[in-house]
């Protein structure tokens, strides 16, 4: 006897849930920022969703349970026998519902599965037994009163079994979202009931302005009010229609063009019921049984950024400016997140490090930031002492709370990893001090700084050359990135790296670059070369070693691999990529050649000429094209292969090593 939920209204919340699970991984949008909770066990949240699908439930609704404040009106959908009915569900009937629908599917149940309970236009649900004072979606009266400051949006709960403090295998995780996105262009309904409700997507405060302020409009003066009353009926229409035009209205950044396919221009009201649905995500995987994260106020993460939606990617503040062309929406256009390509007008996710460092010292954000930054100095001297200073960084989770062995909470802080180029031992520490190693006489840590320091390093070279300086910074949700910056140094040349060792015999084989046969493999990078004919000088002996780990740093700078020669060499570098995946993505290239029997087929999607005078050892940054790099940009993370083909000038024969570089974003 109610309103149904819409076909087009499903379809954007269920594209939503599949964008969330799509984006996993992804740094730049809300539900990274809970990476930086962790449980008891040391495990930090995970930036890991998947949408398992969704159903209509075609149960009967049971008698109501609760008063509804504010029931609709419409009789073409709400009327029976000439009777209005309303429908009110309290919590405990949402959960016996959820229970039996879970139960005759056999839906699974535990902690990694949260349910989502949607009920449409003219159903509400309340905490108790609802009324003008009762906890409930709906409320009567106007903001500031009672019915209003009683009212919510959404919220979540848990079904559990014997109250265990941590859940169990029967433990359900669910969030009720009634419909609390009005009626604005549904033209199925009455006009009483197609009202804004901008109430649960910004609070109703004033978004007249750019950016949005929590300032309320000002009321009407006494000479506005009575030329409004000496109005005549048309002229009143339209200065009622331009106040609402101007005053707070709701963003609907996915509103089909108007009309839609049912006749009305309601589409973008899910992208309310979406936003509310983003809301309990982050309170249930951050406080799923109601004991976890919760300030001292008991306010949940999402509570501590409510109504704050900056800053806005794009998108229309006014009614009908949308390029979509909303008119009859009555809604703006203005968005803040992007997730599988398509856009939403989120509020943003609170990050509790701000209140421990004032840099970035953003407490609601619209994503994560991890960029690893450090200034190389002008050229210097061998044996100089030089510093490296990566507390230039820009790292939105650095700070946050680990469990040790005894599980007492501990401060958790970023680490950075100093790699120098030069093949000397690996520095990594905590912000922002000297690292012992290479400071010995440097004081400890400061509190509240972990021991060892390194943010701040210092470090010389023995020879001369330019070196390839890399620093990889993990920050408290185990994100990782790197940057990698040249150091040039004067001095002498290093020494000359040791004679090869005596060939392989004659016949030893196994797959070679140019699909001859012969055997040498080295530790920590995948090295053939080929077969030797009597009388000829030994192959080149070569090494490569591939430092990028960053892939958006990779795509914009280029991949960095330390190598060395044994002599002078002439020869290539080659990017390979798993022909299913450069499939997957659009991007074609070249077949590799000569791969070892069993490997998956390779396209080359990069190469960089290589050219020595000497033998030695130095670093080279293979760069991608534009039209590479854009279609690689759709991965969160990719594995490629290095392929180096050298030879030395007195020996055609050529040495081929290969190494792996796995990059993530």
């Amino acid at each position: 006897p109610t309103t149904s939920y819409h076909g087009d209204w499903q379809h954007l919340v269920n594209g939503f849930l599949q964008g969330v699970g799509a984006s996993s991984g992804l740094l730049d949008t809300v539900f990274a920022v809970n990476e930086q909770y962790t449980d008891r066990s040391n495990q930090p949240l995970t930036n890991h969703s998947v949408f398992m699908g969704s159903s209509t439930d075609v149960d009967a609704y049971p008698a109501s349970g609760c008063t509804d404040p504010a029931p609709f009106l419409s009789a073409d959908r709400l009327l029976i026998n000439k009777v209005h009915v309303t429908v009110c569900l309290t919590d405990e009937q949402v959960r016996v519902e959820l229970g039996r629908f879970i139960s005759a599917h056999k839906l699974p149940t535990g902690m990694g599965t949260i349910y989502y309970l949607l009920t449409p236009p003219g159903v509400a649900m309340c905490l108790d037994g609802g009324g003008p004072t009762g906890h409930c979606s709906d409320y009567t009266g106007a903001v500031g009163e009672t019915s209003y400051k009683n009212s919510f949006c959404s919220y979540h709960g848990a079904i559990n079994p014997g109250a265990l403090e941590s859940g169990s295998a029967s433990t359900v995780l669910y969030a009720a979202i009634p419909w609390t996105a009005g009626g604005k262009g549904d033209t199925h309904l009455l006009p009483p009931d197609r009202r804004s409700a901008f109430d649960c997507q910004d609070g109703g405060f004033n978004q007249t302005v750019s950016p949005p302020t929590t300032e309320k409009p000002e009321e009407e003066t006494k000479e506005e009010k009575e030329e409004f009353e000496a109005a005549t009926k048309v002229e009143k229409e339209k200065k009622e229609e331009q106040k609402e035009r101007e005053g707070a209205h709701v963003q609907e950044p996915n509103q089909a063009p108007c009309p839609s396919i049912d006749g009305g221009c309601d589409t973008g009201l899910a992208d309310m019921i979406i936003g509310q649905v983003a809301i309990e995500q982050q309170n249930i995987t951050t406080d799923p049984l109601l004991n976890a994260w919760q300030d001292v106020a008991h306010f949940e993460a999402t509570d501590e950024c409510r109504n704050y939606f900056e800053p806005v990617f794009g998108g229309n503040l006014s009614v009908g400016e949308s390029e979509e062309g909303t008119e009859g929406s009555w809604a703006g256009s203005l968005y803040n997140q992007q997730l599988n390509g398509l856009n939403y007008y989120l509020q943003t996710a609170f990050n509790l490090a701000a209140f421990t460092f004032s840099y970035p010292g953003v407490p609601c954000v619209p994503g994560l930031i991890l960029q690893p930054q450090f200034t190389s100095p002008n050229p210097v001297n061998a044996g100089e002492v030089v510093g490296f200073d990566g507390m230039e960084s820009a790292i939105t989770l650095n700070a946050g709370v680990k469990y040790p062995a005894s599980g007492e909470p501990t401060a958790n802080y970023p680490t950075y990893t100093w790699d120098f180029g030069d093949g000397t031992p690996e520095v990594s520490g905590f912000a922002p001090g000297s690292a012992s190693q290479n400071s010995p006489a440097a004081s400890p840590c400061e509190a509240p700084w972990l021991e060892p320091c390194a943010a701040s390093t210092f470090h010389s070279y023995e020879y001369g050359g330019t070196y390839q300086v890399t620093l990889t910074v993990k920050d408290v949700g185990g994100n990782t990135a790197s940057i990698t910056n040249p150091v040039t140094v004067d001095g002498p040349a290093p020494p000359a790296p040791p004679a090869p060792p005596a060939p392989p015999n004659p016949g030893t084989t196994t797959a070679g670059d140019n699909g001859s046969a012969s055997s040498n493999v080295s530790s920590g990078s995948h090295k053939t070369s080929t077969g030797e004919s009597p009388g000829r000088t030994a192959p080149l002996a070569a090494t490569q070693a591939v430092s990028s780990h960053d892939l958006g740093s990779a795509l914009r700078n280029g991949i960095v691999v330390h190598y060395s020669v044994s002599s002078q060499a002439t020869g290539r570098f080659e990017v390979l990529l798993a022909g299913s995946i450069a499939k997957k993505i659009g991007l074609h290239g070249p077949a590799a050649k000569g791969m070892a029997k069993g490997t998956a087929p390779q396209i080359v999607i990069a190469k960089a000429i290589l050219v020595t005078t000497k033998g030695g050892h130095s670093s080279y940054k293979i760069k991608f094209s534009k039209a590479t790099a854009a279609k690689l940009r759709k991965l969160s993370k990719v594995s490629l292969m290095i392929r180096m083909v050298v030879h030395n000038a007195s020996s055609p024969v050529a040495t081929t090593v290969l190494s792996t570089a796995s990059l993530s974003r």
